[in-house]
């Protein structure tokens, strides 16, 4: 069995998501480095792992997959190591509905409304800024409402709704304006600091 690959960057959200869930995994997997936004663009052989030429993509003993969610779901069945989903149908589909919720509501504000904006732009857009904010602060919100109680998301076991949220809000949280909306969900930022200290979450920081 050959080793799987990651193609992606080690600066997006959506390629350290399914990092997380390969680490969580105790996968050995190889990280090919792949900038979508380098200035020769996207490399056209990569089109074939990835048709639309975003990251990640994924490839095992052949077998090919796109989008972040359908690889961490694959990398949890695919391979030994704890399980990264509920047994239940109802807990698998609250796990499913935050995960949808993150990358439909909170990623576009939390991530590059407020935080690309605020650390890239010589000069940030403050209209821009201030509405990512307002959504920011709704997908939190919402979030806190479906925690369940316990250390995790989802209770006491560590899921994928737990690996989604993670970058997003370990991205979010870049800025002051990110620190400051977070702190006023007491149970989401003591969920982050919990998650933050994992070993999946120290290893797939850029800074490494």
């Amino acid at each position: 069995m050959t080793k799987p690959i990651l193609y992606g960057a080690d600066y997006s959200v959506y390629v350290r998501i399914a990092r997380m869930a390969l680490e969580e995994k105790g996968v050995d997997y190889e990280l090919v480095p792949l900038d979508i936004f380098a200035a020769e663009g996207v490399p056209t052989w990569y089109l074939e792992h990835h048709p639309f030429g975003r990251i990640p993509a994924f490839e095992h003993d052949g077998f090919r997959l796109f989008e972040t969610s359908a690889i961490a779901h694959y990398a949890d069945e695919a391979f030994d190591g704890p399980a990264l989903q509920p047994k239940d149908p109802r807990g698998r589909a609250r796990m499913n509905q935050i995960i949808g919720m993150l990358d439909a509501y909170a990623y576009r504000s939390m991530v590059w409304d407020v935080a690309v904006e605020r650390l890239e732009k010589e000069a940030p857009d403050e209209a821009l800024i201030a509405g990512g904010l307002s959504q920011a602060g709704t997908a939190l919100q919402t979030l806190s409402s479906l925690k369940a109680s316990g250390p995790w998301l989802l209770g006491d076991q560590l899921t994928l709704a737990d690996l989604h949220a993670a970058p997003i809000t370990g991205y979010f949280v870049k800025v002051a304006e990110g620190q400051s909306l977070l702190a006023r969900f007491a149970d989401i930022e003591d969920w982050y600091a919990r998650v933050a200290e994992r070993v999946s979450f120290a290893k797939t920081d850029k800074a490494d």
